[in-house]
């Protein structure tokens, strides 16, 4: 029986991945790190403050992870954990070279769809091999009987960026790229953020591999930073979280047409430590359905947790001191691989 098994967002979990943060840091400068996370803030590449992270962020970051690993243990789900990467080592291509980041946003990593696992066509070089991490886990999965990929490797030449958002998309149509972060699951309904973290090229790759079976439906013109999971989270069927920043109820992709809306419009800033965010304070709306029931939401959000439980969830608040400084909040540091449920059609 496969232990890759997940069709929402929201059924039953019974089986994560949890990030670490061990070792982690903010890369060395390169084009694309520069277009992606720092072009509206900074004027170069060279102004980017690269280098290990403060231990003590590290270490409140694990902290804090370890809390949300307790909760979910307790609710019986299995919870796995990515090996220590020792992220300062270099690395590269014939065109490239690079570090490494962290092992803190296993979401980006991976996406587990129906009874497959694909490895994301990452848009970052420094995190061209982050998928390692998971292989001894992805081998347990794919000898349980799950199909494990991997979508083409980039190549990821200069020429993929753009730092000017005014002149185009920050990712050129080369090749497939996206982070798994830009997609959310609604059964047979796939949504595919079109962004500076995953471009054209990657929604049709995506949609043709998943084929007849899925409909993928491209979120363009909305936000276009990283990740879809601070601008839309999915609670329950007919029942959605939007950022009102980076979204319009006109602009919601067919799947979520009439669902009830709870507006994320008062999202508490948990603040940040060093010189520079790697989040925006939108990662306060970043959290995890355990069931349709259960949301695991940071504990100074009281305005969502208000909301949440007005529609009947049940939130258990947890303390996450440094998603903006990790760029990370809990559905970012988790990915759900087993969820007790089968494929439905919400259309």
């Amino acid at each position: 029986m496969s232990l890759v098994s997940v069709h929402n967002e929201w059924d039953p979990l019974e089986e994560v991945i949890v990030g670490i943060a061990d070792g982690a840091r903010v890369p060395s400068p390169d084009p694309g790190l520069y277009a992606v996370d720092y072009a509206d803030d900074l004027e170069s590449a060279a102004e980017i403050p690269t280098g290990p992270y403060d231990p003590r962020v590290v270490e409140e970051a694990n902290e804090d992870l370890e809390g949300f690993v307790e909760l979910l243990r307790g609710e019986g789900v299995t919870v796995r954990r990515p090996e220590v990467t020792d992220h300062s080592r270099r690395f590269g291509t014939p065109e490239w070279s690079a570090d490494g980041e962290y092992n803190y946003c296993p979401r980006d990593v991976l996406l587990p769809i129906g009874e497959t696992v694909i490895e994301a066509p990452m848009t970052l070089r420094s995190r061209y091999f982050e998928p390692f991490a998971y292989r001894d886990i992805l081998r347990e999965y794919f000898d349980s009987g799950a199909h494990w990929i991997s979508a083409p490797k980039p190549r990821l030449p200069d020429a993929t960026y753009n730092a000017d958002r005014t002149a185009g998309p920050v990712l050129r149509n080369f090749e497939p790229v996206f982070d798994a972060a830009n997609v959310l699951r609604l059964g047979r309904d796939i949504l595919y953020q079109i962004s500076c973290s995953g471009n054209e090229y990657g929604f049709r790759w995506l949609r043709r591999v998943l084929g007849d079976g899925y409909r993928v439906h491209p979120v363009a013109g909305v936000y276009e930073g990283t990740h879809l999971d601070t601008t839309i989270t999915p609670v329950r069927p007919g029942l959605v979280v939007l950022n009102p920043e980076r979204i319009r109820e006109d602009q919601l992709p067919p799947p979520l047409q009439g669902w009830d809306i709870i507006w994320a419009s008062e999202i508490a800033d948990t603040g940040y430590t060093g010189a520079f965010p790697r989040g925006s304070v939108a990662m306060g709306m970043n959290f995890v359905m355990v069931s349709p029931q259960l949301a695991v939401v940071g504990d100074t959000q009281h305005a969502l947790i208000r909301e949440l439980e007005r529609h009947g969830v049940t939130v258990a608040p947890l303390r996450m001191r440094h998603p903006r400084t990790l760029s990370g909040g809990f559905h970012c540091v988790s990915v759900d691989i087993r969820r007790r449920g089968t494929l439905q059609d919400l259309g």
